[in-house]
């Protein structure tokens, strides 16, 4: 039995995984991401001889695949949502962004500062690669598939969707703002970077990811369902994979255009939703990147469950271990909380928005791409301890949490309805 062969029973049996695990654990207190994070640790410690994946040495590898990854699910979630665009629609999720994501990067870089020691480079990262909620483990807090129920799409769901579809895009200029506080740094201090960053990565590349999203949603929503040519109009073929397409088309022209390749995603897949609400075409490209999306997550899952009996946590100290915590227990929720202020959302609901800032596989993302810009004074493994921990906690927190919390609103919502009737 050579290595190869190992690796091909694991991807068999992590496909086969991906199918029939989501039947099994739906309704379950826990979720399909503990699940392969389980396998991949146990896989790690038989004596098969299984290598484990180092983000620091394999560090572009891990970037892009969690790259891919993470726009895979940027463009499932924004097939889903049926709520039409809008500032007073989406006013819960414009707090979330506004108020929580910027408040979560000051107090994480405020802890990793002065709990950790770090320099205010590295703790700027550590606030920036935490901040962002995840689209690609909050399979259980997301909304349904396109064309679901008024449940399906309940003000929980919809504004961490939604909250998740954009912040991931919005986490770059945060993780600009500690690459070029490093560079600063390493050339003696200076503050002459925040002109061009503020320019630059925070409006001109949000605005081009905008603008490409935007234009490449409506060019392709025309295409998919108005062109007269019938073979050009897509949603006649019903073909699932053309949902790749626009994913990568979308991305690639943003980031080719020196924008926000996540955001370009989103916009466009959310433009592509308002095309044409009423489609059957909709559910076919949304079931598509959703079995990607599950492949791809069970690998990366899969992985860092070996690297963490690899040695993951081996650079972690009890402050960093501490930080991790108070990142999923006290910062987000509070953060969280305080963005919903005078929100028509019930208390139990606000709760749930608060808690549920689930942290993944885009933290891992920003990490790999930022320490390939920097070293940051030679804290890749602290940083890479401290947020795999972060991720783990928050895979197995949140997995367990996850649909009781969901079926207890659900039961609510269904109580409130029928006293209502009567």
């Amino acid at each position: 039995m050579t290595l190869s062969d190992v690796v091909y029973v694991c991807l068999g049996l992590g496909a086969l995984g991906a199918a029939v695990l989501p039947r099994v654990v739906s309704k379950r207190p826990f979720s399909l991401p503990m699940v392969f994070l389980a396998a991949g640790v146990l896989i790690e410690l038989l004596p098969v001889g299984v290598p484990a994946v180092d983000p620091v040495r394999d560090r572009l590898w891990v970037e892009h695949t969690t790259e891919v990854c993470v726009i895979v699910s940027l463009m499932g979630a924004g097939l889903a949502i049926d709520r039409p665009f809008g500032w007073r629609r989406w006013s819960g999720t414009w707090r979330l962004l506004g108020i929580t994501m910027p408040l979560t990067v000051a107090v994480v870089a405020l802890l990793a500062w002065g709990l950790l020691d770090w320099p205010p480079a590295a703790a700027l990262l550590l606030g920036a690669v935490l901040a962002p909620t995840d689209p690609v483990l909050a399979g259980e807090v997301r909304v349904g598939e396109p064309l679901g129920t008024e449940r399906d799409e309940d003000e929980v769901r919809f504004s961490l969707t939604s909250e998740a579809g954009l912040n991931d895009g919005l986490a770059f200029p945060f993780a600009y703002a500690a690459i070029a506080l490093a560079a600063a740094a390493g050339t003696g201090w200076s503050a002459d970077w925040i002109g061009s960053w503020a320019l630059t990565d925070l409006l001109g590349k949000c605005a081009v990811g905008l603008a490409v999203g935007g234009g490449a949603g409506w060019l392709l929503g025309w295409m998919f369902f108005r062109v007269r040519t019938s073979v050009l109009r897509l949603s006649e073929h019903m073909e699932g994979f053309v949902a790749l397409g626009a994913t990568f088309l979308s991305y690639g022209v943003a980031e080719v255009l020196h924008g926000y390749g996540f955001l370009s995603v989103f916009v466009t897949a959310c433009v592509i939703r308002a095309a044409e609400r009423s489609h059957g075409y909709h559910k076919v490209l949304h079931e598509f990147t959703e079995q990607i999306e599950r492949l791809l997550t069970a690998v990366l899952l899969f992985l860092l469950g070996g690297y963490l009996v690899a040695g993951a946590l081996s650079a972690l100290t009890l402050m960093g271990a501490l930080v991790a915590v108070l990142v999923l227990l006290v910062v987000r929720p509070l953060t969280g909380w305080l963005a919903q202020v005078r929100t028509a959302m019930g208390k139990k609901e606000r709760a749930v928005v608060a808690l549920f800032g689930i942290r993944g596989i885009g933290s891992l993302f920003y990490l790999s791409y930022a320490l390939g810009q920097d070293s940051f004074g030679g804290l890749e493994r602290e940083l890479w301890a401290t947020v795999a921990l972060t991720v783990v906690i928050s895979v197995v927190l949140h997995g367990v949490m996850a649909t009781p919390a969901i079926g207890y609103l659900d039961r609510r919502r269904d109580e409130a309805e029928l006293g209502g009737r009567s």
